[in-house]
């Protein structure tokens, strides 16, 4: 049986990371078998990506391929066997990603976009993605309090607002697979909501 693709979405700050661990507690009690994993990343060609990505100025177009390189050797090294396996699949960013900041916040052509979308992924999606959003004032004051920014979360906010306009705006052309959490609410209830997403798949 194949197993079940979930992504977590959203801007920096959004709170992705907040709810990952709950998440992988949800499968472990459950015992679902499950791989969690990230992009850029997940791979060690994709960590060493990942590394260029966030940290080195590079132009858009490089950026997109390689976004796209490490998403290949993502899938072809830990989605599809997971998945072929009969394991569940939890990526912190898939293509979403892509869409919103390649595209979205920097403004790259979306048919560029989904001709490398067609290629590397030959069809796979995921069977839900979990789109955490707030406001663009939440995520500022939420990054403020954390860590060292990379260069995606040192850009400008009127380039997070296209961010989140292009993520908000593919929820609406796909609702059956992207769910938008309003992820300013209490924790407590958030969960509650992601439990009833989650249970939906089983």
């Amino acid at each position: 049986m194949f197993g079940k693709f979930i992504t977590l979405e959203g801007i920096d700050g959004a709170g992705k990371s907040t709810h990952l661990g709950w998440l992988q507690d949800w499968l472990r009690e459950r015992a679902i078998e499950h791989v969690i994993t990230r992009e850029p990343g997940g791979t060690p060609l994709g960590e060493k990506l990942r590394e260029l990505l966030l940290h080195h100025d590079m132009h858009l177009e490089t950026e997109t391929l390689l976004m796209f390189a490490g998403r290949r050797e993502h899938i072809a090294e830990v989605i599809l066997p997971a998945l072929q396996a009969g394991s569940w699949v939890v990526s912190d960013r898939f293509t979403d990603a892509t869409f919103a900041y390649q595209g979205g916040g920097r403004g790259l052509g979306i048919e560029r976009i989904e001709v490398l979308e067609h290629w590397v992924q030959s069809g796979l999606q995921p069977d839900l993605t979990l789109l955490f959003d707030v406001p663009l004032e939440v995520s500022r004051e939420r990054l403020a309090k954390t860590r060292v920014l990379d260069r995606f979360e040192q850009e400008q906010q009127d380039f997070h607002q296209r961010v989140r306009n292009c993520y908000l705006e593919r929820a609406r052309r796909d609702p059956a697979r992207i769910k938008v959490i309003d992820s300013t609410r209490p924790i407590e209830i958030i969960q509650q909501e992601l439990a009833t997403l989650l249970q939906e798949l089983i």
